[in-house]
């Protein structure tokens, strides 16, 4: 955290925090905090489930494991967004340039804006389809599509409230992004009983309160930059335009890396299917419970980029080298630590859901030993933080998508056809181990490279080159 002096006065005396310190400490630190503010959007996620799952009604679980599936997809498309404002303006204030990373911030708002809202428009014309094509049908594809009709729209303002949140990182206050993310998880707490139970809504309601929620991330995660951080910076149309190079270089790739995840999953979604929708709801449930559970894991990215990248923009590479090895040791003991306590309660965590059948096996399979494997996805965390703020985003791209296709379809198929549903939940497992074990290797050669070469080149260029190999890629198609 800033003194006071730093936090309050002149934005530009600020001094980057992760380049002195104890490293260990500083991903501890903002891992923590980040994950305090993730886990308390996702406990209401988890509370949502339950609620739905008072209601009685087995299609309204099927429906939000539809609908989270295509939510996953939409939030990958921000999550990218966030990636390339928290690493540009991370490398920024690393090179002491505060003036250039209010200029970033400014940049990727803006842009990220725009196509946010383009996107969110798209999504929404083809909700039908899509929830269709994730194997939805009767009244659990309707109840999927008016649910998504709510959220869909909010997209420009969750993107808002990530990027915010992802600004503030960088510049080392993971404190008031994660207050932004509780802020949100207060307004759908408080929300969701009133609109489900009190007005009889059931799933509009819990819709209604998500999309409210959206509202208060952005205004809590925005609010701070300009109160504590200097605010933004507008650059000359000529940079302004200019900056649109970086972002896309970033985040392109980003997003590409991002949309991965909800692909693999939306696979075994549809393999959840073949096995009716008590399968799909056990699903749902372990959707919601992994993040409330491993929250801080999936904070890492976000904890360990603005580190990696302050020190790289510094030139410190033996603190970076050094950040990587800390992320994964903290990631090993919160894993070791998280596993104990699922496998401990694991019966309560059935019981709440009253969850029976193929249900209840699949939960009982994820608080044994399957928990585990999320070192495993850890790794790949911390490996794509590094990638993305070392210059090399494309690396996070494959990793990604080797992990959610080759790493995901033939196992989860596999094992539906040895195993049923429950080995469906086996192959996806066993795929994040071995892509898991990759992005170790692969993450230290990168790391190697660019200490021994002293760093990528620093500024626009970098970011241009990448750019052109991005557009010249998809002009030979």
């Amino acid at each position: 955290m800033l003194r006071k002096d730093q936090d309050d006065g002149d934005p530009h005396m600020q001094q980057a925090k992760f380049l002195k310190g104890n490293l260990l400490r500083h991903i501890t630190v903002m891992s923590l905090t980040s994950s305090v503010g993730l886990m308390a959007v996702f406990a209401v996620d988890f509370i949502d489930m339950v609620f739905i799952a008072m209601l009685g009604k087995e299609e309204l679980a099927a429906a939000v494991g539809y609908a989270g599936a295509i939510l996953f997809f939409t939030t990958s498309f921000n999550i990218g967004i966030a990636i390339a404002a928290g690493a540009l303006v991370a490398r920024a204030l690393g090179a002491g340039d505060h003036v250039l990373a209010r200029q970033q911030a400014s940049n990727a708002l803006i842009w990220g804006g725009v196509f946010s809202a383009l996107f969110a428009v798209v999504i929404w014309i083809y909700l039908s389809p899509l929830v269709s094509l994730l194997g939805a049908s009767g009244r659990a594809h309707d109840l999927a599509v008016d649910y998504l009709q709510i959220i869909v729209p909010t997209l420009p303002l969750l993107l808002m409230g990530m990027a915010g949140g992802a600004i503030l990182r960088a510049h080392g206050d993971a404190r008031r992004a994660m207050m932004a993310t509780i802020a949100g998880g207060l307004v759908n707490a408080v929300l969701d009983p009133i609109l489900i139970f009190g007005l009889n809504m059931e799933l509009t309601g819990a819709a209604l309160a998500s999309a409210a929620s959206r509202v208060a991330v952005a205004v809590f995660a925005l609010g701070p930059i300009f109160r504590h951080h200097g605010g933004l910076e507008r650059p000359p149309l000529s940079l302004f335009i200019a900056g649109l190079a970086p972002i896309f270089a970033i985040s392109f790739p980003a997003i590409l890396t991002q949309l991965a995840t909800p692909v693999g999953q939306a696979f075994v979604t549809r393999a959840m299917a073949e096995f009716g929708e008590d399968a799909v709801a056990g699903m749902a449930i372990i959707a919601r419970m992994s993040p409330l559970a491993f929250g801080t894991i999936f904070a890492l990215s976000g904890a360990v980029g603005p580190i990696v990248g302050q020190n790289y923009g510094a030139g410190n590479f033996a603190r970076v080298r050094r950040a990587f090895w800390d992320a994964l040791l903290f990631t090993g003991i919160f894993v070791v630590v998280m596993t104990a306590i699922l496998f401990a309660l694991r019966t309560h965590v059935a019981a709440l859901f009253d969850a029976d059948g193929t249900a209840l096996t699949l939960i009982y399979l994820f608080c044994g030993p399957l928990a585990l494997a999320f070192f495993f996805n850890g790794a790949i965390f911390v490996a794509n933080a590094s990638f993305n703020n070392l210059g090399r985003p494309f690396n996070s791209t494959w990793l990604n998508w080797g992990r959610n296709t080759i790493g995901t379809i033939p196992l989860v198929w596999l094992g539906a056809h040895l195993y049923g549903a429950s080995g469906a939940l086996i192959g996806q497992a066993v795929g994040g181990v071995l892509f898991g074990i990759f992005a170790i290797w692969l993450a230290r050669r990168v790391i190697a490279e660019v200490e021994a070469t002293g760093g990528a080149p620093k500024g626009p260029g970098l970011f241009q080159r990448q750019a052109r190999q991005i557009i010249l890629a998809f002009s030979r198609r």
